[in-house]
């Protein structure tokens, strides 16, 4: 194969990936997925920490966050659907960037999967007390195991049916609240005990309370709570017709960024002073306890379990369909590569199985080291995303103008929206630098880096023994 053929992603003759998964996620499967990607704990919860570090100017940063995962999502949409395989955006890397850049990415997002799994394990073991208080946390941690294990071992379409049903109950929720906010907005429904209006956008300490520091210090907080949007892309893999659904699905990344998000928090810091969202309850609880819905608290907490559960789905299926991918080229244990009825069985069994004994492991460490290590899932969201971004653009450069002509699905404003998104993650881990907050997030990233280095390299006769598939063009 000439040098062409090897690299190029833009020829009309597509590749066909060298991959038996089963293509069983259809339209519905897609758009769910990506609209139920976006919203997660870091919404119902997360965003009183960026609140409080910015003020109301948090809007523009989930803008500026939504503008960088826009364009993150159609270049990673622009090469899944030239290329949809089940390895995604670390077989993304590997092609375009080398051996070291796919294996340190896909390690990386499997990594963060990981501990984001383990989180929400334990969150789920939590929220289930405030029916169960006498029951112990490991039965629901075990149930969740149970349901969402079998969806992903049965099949893909079991994955995203689940998923589907788990979105329905989210975005319920989310547009719940923004109704009930417009209400108290229009109507001056509840909310007697504190101003209410556009005006507290600016009435106490201006729009930039904080200052710029303080927005600049929210940019990590919300780029974390966009993490999990780049499922799309390993969707690919396992989609019916990638050509057609991925596009449709990248496409709604705007729309569902400026209604989820900057819709929800406009709604929240105008009904509620920033300064009173502390973050000791969710802004949701706020605004459904101020048009008196007494019981708002136990429908959070069916909302929250219901986010964790389908973080908890949609992080075993990506890093089931990553691992899986770069079993084939020999950077991860052969024995991952193991597929089933089209289901990759060896590796979300492995997962199923590290999770089970991280959580046991998590109730005999202490909390503040377990702390730490999740804080490793910033590094590693932005991470990922640098390196999607960098593979697009080594892609692109190896492509000539026809074939860039060729593409089916064209990133829009070729090349600023890249540059200026990946200078926006450049400069969010200079903000992890500058902020001691970070530093364990950000030490702990660059240790994971310098360990998979090594054992990258110490390995890499086996990468190049194992390693022989590769993307072949149709031979009709």
């Amino acid at each position: 194969m000439n040098r062409k053929d090897s690299s190029s992603v833009g020829t009309s003759r597509r590749y066909a990936p060298a991959t038996s998964i089963t293509r069983g996620l259809n339209a519905r499967h897609i758009h769910f997925i990506a609209l139920g990607s976006a919203i997660g704990t870091g919404l119902f919860y997360g965003s009183a920490g960026a609140i409080q570090a910015a003020g109301p100017s948090v809007l523009l940063v989930y803008l500026l966050g939504g503008i960088v995962v826009y364009f993150m999502l159609r270049a990673l949409g622009e090469m899944a659907v030239a290329l949809p395989v089940s390895g995604s955006f670390a077989e993304y890397a590997r092609k375009y960037l080398g051996g070291w850049a796919g294996y340190i990415t896909g390690w990386m997002y499997a990594f963060e999967m990981i501990i984001v799994c383990l989180a929400d394990l334990t969150a789920i073991g939590t929220y289930m007390k405030f029916w169960f208080p006498q029951s112990d946390a490991w039965i629901w941690v075990a149930v969740t195991l149970l349901i969402v294990g079998a969806a992903n071992l049965a099949s893909s379409r079991w994955f995203g049916e689940l998923e589907f049903g788990f979105t329905i109950i989210k975005v319920t929720a989310v547009v719940a609240m923004i109704i009930g906010g417009a209400l108290i907005l229009i109507f001056g429904l509840g909310n007697g005990a504190h101003n209410v209006g556009i005006d507290n956008l600016w009435n106490d300490g201006g729009f930039f309370p904080n200052g710029a520091s303080g927005m600049i210090s929210a940019f990590i907080l919300v780029l974390f709570a966009f993490g999990g949007t780049e499922i799309i892309g390993v969707t690919a893999g396992d989609a019916e017709h990638p050509e057609k659904h991925i596009p449709q699905a990248v496409n709604t990344v705007p729309v569902r960024i400026l209604l989820f998000y900057v819709l929800t928090i406009f709604v929240i810091v105008t009904i509620n002073p920033w300064r009173t969202i502390t973050g000791e309850e969710s802004p949701f609880v706020q605004i459904f306890s101020s048009l008196g819905v007494n019981w708002a608290a136990a429908l959070l907490n069916v909302v929250v379990i219901t986010a964790a559960l389908s973080a908890i789905n949609s992080d075993l299926f990506g890093a089931g369909r990553i691992m899986t991918g770069m079993a084939k080229q020999g950077l991860a244990p052969r024995f991952m590569a193991k597929e089933s009825r089209g289901v990759p069985v060896a590796t979300v069994g492995t997962l199923i199985a590290v999770l089970i004994v991280g959580v046991a492991l998590n109730y005999f460490v202490p909390e503040s080291l377990f702390s730490k290590i999740a804080a490793l899932a910033t590094f590693a969201t932005i991470f990922v995303w640098l390196m999607i971004l960098l593979a697009h653009v080594a892609s692109r450069r190896q492509m000539s103008p026809t074939e860039v002509e060729q593409l089916a699905f064209r990133v829009p404003f070729w090349p600023y929206g890249q540059y200026f998104s990946i200078a926006f993650i450049v400069f969010t881990f200079g903000i992890m630098a500058w902020e001691p907050e970070f530093w364990s997030a950000l030490a702990a990233g660059a240790a994971f880096i310098v360990i998979m280095t090594i054992v990258y390299y110490a390995t890499r006769h086996n990468h190049d023994a194992e390693g022989t598939e590769d993307f072949a063009f149709p031979t009709a």
